[in-house]
Formats: C-alpha cells, structure tokens, sequence
C-alpha cells in the first residue's frame, strides 16, 4: 500500500468516528431525558424499572453492549442486525442515554428544597419554577459532568471495531 492509500484509508477511519460521534452525541442527550424523568417519577414502578435500566446499562461495560446489540436479534429473533454502524450507534446511544440521565438527575437533586419553596411563596407555577430558576442552576452544576462524558464518548467510539465498523 502506497502512503496516499493508508491516508485515504485513515481519513475514511475518521469520517465513520465521526459520524458515530456527532449522531451517538445528538440522539443520547435528548433521549437522557425522558429517561431521568421516569427515574425521578413518583410512580414507584416506573421509577424501579427505570432505576433498574440503568444500574444495569452502567454495569454492564459498552463492549458487551455493542456485541449484545449486534448478534443479540438474530440469536433470540432470527433477526440479525443489517448494519454494522446501525448497531454501534444504537448501543452507544441506550449506553450514553443513561449516564446522561445520571448526570441530570444529579443535576436536579442538587438544588435546595428552598429554590422550590421560594417560587412557591412568589406564586410561580411548576412549568416556570423549573423553566426559569431550576433548568439555568442545574445547567451551570452539569457542564462539567457533561464535557467529561462527551470527552469518554470521542474515546469509546474505538470500540466499534469490536464488530468490526
């Protein structure tokens, strides 16, 4: 192989990383979500199965993950998985969905009980308490968690040569 074929060869390495990236990036920070909602929902059994979800999606480490959701629907479905990058990204979103989800539901649990007094007391409804006073608190605590997180995600998509992506 010629210089100029490895250097195609690794920037086409690069656009898939990519690619994994920004979509894994773009479908897991919404999809957190609805997902710390569920856990903080005062319905005990949608907060346990959603508690449950999670505990085990973070025990369980990506790489298994990804292999589950590549050979896991042609095992148990006689459905296998058509795309190779559609599995990865598919598990790279449930995987980081759910660490987000921890990272928010930190972020809410965080704020003093008075916040939520205070605008009680100043007749603000529920909608605007966490609109305007608790989403901007809890935005500045998560940054940081947040860069962190992201920083593991560009480090993690190496794991898609596990199937070979």
């Amino acid at each position: 192989m010629s210089f100029i074929e490895v250097t195609e060869s690794l920037f086409e390495g690069f656009g898939t990383t990519l690619l994994i990236f920004f979509v894994s990036l773009a479908l897991s920070v919404p999809l957190g979500i609805p997902i710390v909602l569920c856990s903080l929902s005062k319905y005990k059994l949608v907060s346990y199965i959603s508690r449950g979800f999670v505990w085990v999606i973070r025990g369980t480490p990506l790489m298994l993950q990804i292999i589950v959701v590549f050979y896991g629907p042609g095992l148990w479905f006689n459905y296998p998985m058509k795309s190779r990058l559609t599995a990865v990204i598919v598990a790279f979103v449930i995987n980081y969905a759910c660490y987000f989800s921890e990272i928010y539901r930190g972020g809410i649990l965080s704020i003093p009980k008075g916040q939520y007094e205070a605008c009680q007391v100043l007749g603000i409804n529920k909608y605007q308490t966490f609109l305007k006073v608790i989403l901007p608190q809890v935005i500045k605590k998560i940054v940081p968690a947040m860069g962190n997180e992201i920083i593991t995600l560009v480090k993690d998509t190496s794991l898609a040569r596990v199937i070979a992506v």
